[in-house]
């Protein structure tokens, strides 16, 4: 069994792989950027070292500074989670090289499906059709144009070593080619490192089913179930269950069947998922991950398997022990993302900030994964999932009203979430009668009126008498060549450097710099453009002296991993731009005067 794990990630996966590990015996190690200094992750791991950097580029996706981290902790083996480096073949190699355990599929796997374009190939040879596309690079938006007009407008450009949604963007027609193409590349080079895109169609009414995977370095390949993924905003998921509901149980066999035979197909070995497209009574190959899905959790509550344990065992040489016959699906499990995002009116809009509380729902069948507590910060850098709910009841039904219940018991404040939205769908007749789709909560799910009660907590003065002041013990973060350790010492007791600004329980920190400007509300005509939220200004629309429209997108600003357009209120000329590409900008800045 392996001794010592590095995590190399962040929030509720590197915390899911925690708790694990420490029941099953094995020490961990977290690795942190400079904003994850104090990181519920990175409290609860045995060891800690340093990143540097603030971004992903700087930290999370720094070869360097892992290995490194793997080098002075001793680590005789890497989890590398979800996102980042967790389908990268040169990073799993770079592991595997130095005789270190990566706890993943081999390189040459994650080479084959890491990349969505072989994948498709791959797929192909194991007789399991993929969504009709185009399995080539993009290398120009002609080519997206050329495919539209032949097989049919909208497609999709995808990214090729991405997932989650990242770097996808649907192209109404040929005038959109251009600057859709674009994006999706800026967004696959931000997420994955990577810009590579391909061309898929896109199908109108579709649901997302994926399967679970497992196989071992002994032969054994077996699937567990799968997940019903269909609630999504920006083809990104909101709630997943499992088992699929309304799903023949012949398509549910020939689907696992499918998914053995891809797996098998790359010399797959540890846990994956295969996901597909399924519409009328037909599923099409999508993609492989090749790495922990977010939505495991529902998974493990049907199967009363713990995936994390079986990924460490399975890294350590040691046989399924089980077969196909023996794995037992029980009841219904449903999991919601509690995203740091505003969905009021269908926007979505990232809400990064601090958590100024969080309390977690409890009682029977109700499991909560998180990366935050109270008093963490969500940073506009990086992903912005909070946690994941996830509840099993009996039956389908009984699996949604305990869901309601768990999410009525929530409560977090200084960030808007996703739980009013994750109510919506679940409270609709469409959700509860299985008649949703990939495209549902954009095109039919009323959100008017749908928001997020963000008002902090009141919080005491801060005394100031000019006496002495008298110590207290607390725990102190120090870095020692690195590596994080906890120590206590006994320091003055200057208290919490807040101050009470207002009525209505209003705060602000003493050392606050001056108030921005706040954003014109939507409809009030204000010619100042200003942005909503912290985040950086990827591309920039409008010259001096351009004529705009009510509506017109002003700038694009990239914010926890997502690209947000910053629109004009008000119609008129441009009189001044105050942005360029790659400035970095916070809450009500103005970017531009329109007059």
């Amino acid at each position: 069994m392996l001794k010592k794990v590095l995590i190399a990630n962040r929030g509720e996966i590197a915390v899911r792989v925690i708790r694990t590990c420490r029941e099953m015996g094995v020490a961990t190690v977290a690795v942190y950027s400079e904003l994850d200094r104090d990181a519920l992750h990175v409290r609860l791991a045995d060891e800690a070292y340093a990143l540097g950097g603030q971004t992903t580029a700087e930290s999370y996706l720094n070869t360097e500074a892992i290995l490194d981290a793997i080098e002075k902790s001793g680590a005789d083996a890497v989890h590398p989670g979800y996102g980042f480096f967790s389908e990268n073949t040169d990073f799993a190699r770079a592991i595997t090289e130095r005789g270190v355990t990566f706890i993943g599929p081999p390189p040459e796997a994650i080479e084959v499906m890491g990349d969505k374009i072989s994948s498709r190939h791959a797929a192909e040879r194991a007789g399991v059709s993929g969504v009709p596309g185009r399995s080539e690079v993009l290398t120009s938006p002609d080519e997206v144009v050329a495919f539209g007009n032949e097989f049919g407008w909208p497609v999709a450009i995808k990214a090729a070593y991405g997932g989650g949604g990242r770097g996808m963007k649907v192209v109404q027609g040929p005038a959109e080619a251009a600057d859709a193409l674009e994006s999706a590349m800026r967004e696959a080079l931000s997420h994955f490192g990577r810009d590579e895109c391909y061309l898929e169609r896109y199908l109108a009414w579709p649901r997302h089913i994926e399967m679970q995977i497992i196989s071992d370095t002994h032969g054994h390949t077996l699937w567990l179930g799968e997940r019903d993924c269909s609630a999504q905003r920006r083809h990104q998921k909101l709630v997943e269950e499992s088992p699929a509901p309304d799903f023949p149980d012949d398509v549910r066999r020939a689907m696992g069947e499918a998914s053995v035979k891809v797996a098998e197909a790359c010399g797959y070995v540890n846990v994956g998922t295969v996901e597909f497209l399924y519409q009328e009574g037909e599923f099409f190959f999508l993609e492989m991950n090749t790495r922990l899905q977010v939505e495991h959790p529902v998974t493990e509550l049907v199967t009363g398997l713990d995936l994390v344990e079986w990924q460490l065992r399975v890294a350590s040489g040691e046989p399924l022990g089980f077969g196909q016959d023996d794995v037992r699906r029980d009841g219904h499990a449903i999991e919601v993302r509690i995203n740091a995002e505003n969905p009021a009116e269908g926007a979505f809009t990232p809400s990064p900030g601090t958590i100024t509380r969080f309390v977690t729902p409890g009682g029977p069948g109700v499991r909560l994964d998180s990366g935050y507590a109270s008093g963490d910060t969500v940073s506009p850098y990086y992903d912005n999932l909070i946690a994941k709910l996830v509840v099993w009841g009996h039956n389908r039904e009984s699996a949604r009203k305990r869901m309601l219940r768990a999410i009525e018991e929530t409560v977090i404040k200084g960030v808007a979430t996703t739980l009013p939205a994750d109510v919506a769908i679940l409270s609709h007749p469409d959700f509860a009668n299985a008649k949703h789709s990939t495209n549902w909560v954009e095109q039919s799910l009323d959100l008017s009126g749908v928001s997020t009660d963000v008002s902090a907590p009141a919080v005491e003065p801060v005394a100031d008498g000019g006496e002495p002041v008298a110590k207290v013990l607390r725990e102190v973060t120090a870095e020692v060549d690195g590596r994080r350790y906890q120590v206590r010492l006994w320091v003055p007791d200057l208290g919490d450097p807040v101050v009470v600004t207002g009525g209505g329980g209003s705060t602000a920190r003493a050392n606050a710099g001056p108030k921005r400007p706040k954003a014109a509300s939507a409809g009030s005509g204000s010619g100042t453009v200003a942005v909503p939220m912290q985040g950086t200004i990827v591309k920039v629309l409008v010259d001096v002296g351009d004529a705009v429209e009510v509506g017109q997108t002003v700038c694009v600003l990239e914010a926890m991993k997502m690209e947000n357009n910053v629109n004009a209120e008000k119609g008129g000329t441009v009189k001044e731009v105050k942005v360029k590409a790659g400035d970095a900008v916070g809450p009500g800045d103005v970017i531009a005067l329109i007059e």
